[in-house]
């Protein structure tokens, strides 16, 4: 070997082989001596070309089958694996002979394999294969990292046949393979199943709350999550993934106080490594971009030390879905500039689309969609072509949109047709095309979503076709199928106090103050020549106009914003959440609004973020 290498072997000081009397020089006389300084020597080593001078040393001084030279060979392994070589940690497994693989020998590739993204499937085939050759059994220390990688490759049935095994080795009292089991089952949507092994388990860990946590926030359960959180702070201080999951909670509230409060608690512990002070940081980007506060999220962005792909994405994101494209683009830019080993995803180019969705920008989003796949070697998915689809077609190219659905690689969902048929409605395209793409959209049988979509958007070209006719049969049919269009649902916070009102509600504790109120705003706003539209409430009783107007203002928006009114001080900013896009009408009601009552109000729809002030929107009136 090089006596130019940073770790040389010739450094152990043993004594030279020895003859026998009935023999060749063995190894080493010493055998004991030698195989602890070989271990000793494993210690220092620090980089995979050391390792590979010691592997070399001990193949070349060692007898293979000895019990101690076995052991070094899995330490060997180990050390492989933490250099996060699999691939060299794999060879030196198989160079051992089958019946003298050790569970740890097992364990400790298993591990190496959970923890590599290309090669988490590795990890359940290995598990399988420790099976079936049967020479060592999966204990404690095996079945974590299997449930680890068939959590991260959503293998649902693998990972309840590993359940079983789990249960059959009597370990399904043991905290670590539980915490496995819940990560298992959460990632793969199965809220219940990570329900019953949570509350099952005779001691639960930190890691245990943090696993259930987050299934609770991956399934969109966001107010349970954060009561069990409530729950954990009676026995554990929580660490930076449990406020992850937090302020990933908050973000899908729309809770901007308490995502505010958790900052603050982040502000008090400041003992985060550099890596888990990134991943917080993203995780706070994000919650104050969907908390509408963008200022805040552009705030903790600028501030950071350090940033990685995904800081770059979730500030174009939020750029992107706060209307404001040439900031979006403009962050790209930088990132790509300033290099910083960053490369950009397929997630990058989905919020760069976003932007220029939101801004009609078609040009701009041809020229990225071309980038990402001749620059950068990323082939399209299904929601790039949802994105540019919906770009040309909203921006009056409805038969480039329909060419590219057809040309698509893949088979184009129900998203995909609601966007058509949504620009179709908005840039009057004859009714006839309206109809057949109506058709496709409820052929896709995706959910009653997409259905009552359809019917819903069918309704609204017929109704600005004034075909009053044919919106009656719309409604007969929603009613014969047993389709109901999705209610509105619009929530706002004050005070800490998530409020949520329904079209029409009448469940609120100040209901009687709430329709005064609407009443003064409805006055207000005609009083300056404001008209209702009844276009915008085709499912109503095409025959009489006054219950269209009166379904209007009963919306669930106007009923939030109208208790937002009598409910904040003045001048202080709405904040509005609304599962639907916003019509027409509620948005021209809201800019009014704004500018009449001299208040801010910034509204998340399906889609994006309209910022209303002094009788404007952010979105320009292109949404």
């Amino acid at each position: 070997m090089s006596t130019g290498l940073l770790f040389h072997p010739l450094t152990l000081h043993v004594p030279p082989p020895t003859s026998t009397p009935n023999g060749p020089p063995q190894p080493f006389s010493t055998a004991g001596n030698h195989h602890r300084n070989i271990l000793s020597l494993s210690e220092t080593c620090t980089s995979m070309p050391q390792l590979k001078q010691l592997h070399a040393f001990t193949l070349r001084t060692t007898v293979p089958d000895e019990t101690a030279t076995l052991f070094l060979y899995g330490r060997i392994l180990q050390l492989s694996s933490s250099f996060s070589d699999v691939s060299y940690a794999s060879r030196v497994f198989d160079s051992i002979q089958q019946e003298n693989h050790s569970s740890f020998m097992w364990n400790t590739l298993i591990k190496a394999c959970a923890h590599e993204v290309s090669r988490k499937e590795d990890a359940f085939l290995l598990y399988r294969k420790m099976l079936e050759r049967g020479m060592s059994a999966p204990d404690k220390h095996t079945f974590p990292f299997v449930l680890k990688a068939c959590a991260y490759i959503f293998g649902l049935s693998e990972g309840k046949q590993v359940h079983c095994h789990v249960v059959k080795h009597g370990l399904s009292g043991d905290v670590y393979v539980n915490n496995g089991l819940i990560h298992l089952y959460g990632s793969c949507g199965c809220l219940h199943l990570a329900q019953k092994v949570f509350n099952d388990m005779p001691e639960r860990s930190l890691v245990s709350w943090n696993s259930m946590i987050d299934a609770l926030v991956r399934v969109g359960e966001y107010d349970s999550a954060l009561e069990l959180f409530r729950q954990m702070q009676r026995s554990f201080e929580p660490d930076g993934y449990t406020m992850q999951s937090v302020l990933s909670a908050c973000a899908g509230l729309g809770s901007l106080s308490l995502g505010t409060w958790a900052h603050a608690f982040l502000l008090r512990r400041c003992d985060f490594d550099v890596a888990m002070d990134v991943l917080i940081k993203n995780s706070l980007i994000e919650m104050y971009c969907k908390c509408g506060s963008l200022r805040m999220g552009e705030q903790v962005f600028k501030g950071m030390q350090k940033r990685d792909l995904a800081s770059w994405n979730a500030m174009i994101l939020g750029f992107a879905t706060h209307g404001r494209a040439e900031e979006a683009l403009g962050c790209f830019d930088r990132m790509v500039r300033k290099g910083e080993n960053v490369k950009p995803n397929s997630v990058t180019f989905v919020a760069l689309l976003i932007a220029c969705n939101h801004r009609g920008m078609v040009n701009k989003g041809r020229q990225y969609f071309d980038m990402m796949v001749r620059d950068y070697g990323i082939e399209p998915a299904l929601e790039h072509y949802g994105c540019i689809i919906d770009l040309v077609a909203r921006a009056g190219y409805i038969t480039e949109a329909i060419d590219m659905v057809m040309s698509m690689p893949m088979k184009p969902d129900a998203v995909i047709w609601r966007s058509l048929l949504g620009a179709c409605c908005k840039k009057g395209a004859s009714v006839e095309l309206s109809e057949e793409i109506a058709t496709r959209l409820i052929e896709t049988r995706e959910d009653n979503q997409s259905s009552s979509g359809a019917y819903v958007l069918l309704s609204r070209v017929y109704a600005s076709a004034r075909r009053w006719n044919d919106v009656g049969i719309v409604r007969k049919l929603m009613t014969e199928h047993g389709i109901r269009k999705e209610p509105g649902c619009s929530s706002i916070e004050i005070n800490g106090i998530s409020h949520e009102f329904f079209a029409g509600d009448t469940s609120h504790p100040q209901t009687k103050q709430i329709y005064k109120h609407l009443k003064v705003i409805d006055d207000k706003l005609r009083s300056i020549g404001y008209l209702p539209d009844p276009s915008q409430a085709p499912l109503v009783d095409s025959t009489n106009d006054g219950s269209k107007e009166y379904s209007l203002r009963l919306h669930s928006e106007r009923l939030a914003i109208a208790f937002g009114l009598i409910s904040l001080p003045p001048q202080t900013p709405i904040r509005v959440f609304k599962n639907l896009r916003v019509c027409g009408d509620c948005h021209e009601v809201t800019k009014l609004i704004s500018k009449v009552f001299n208040t801010e109000i910034i509204v998340r729809d399906r889609v994006r973020f309209h910022h209303f002030k002094d009788g404007s929107c952010s979105c320009s009136e292109y949404w």
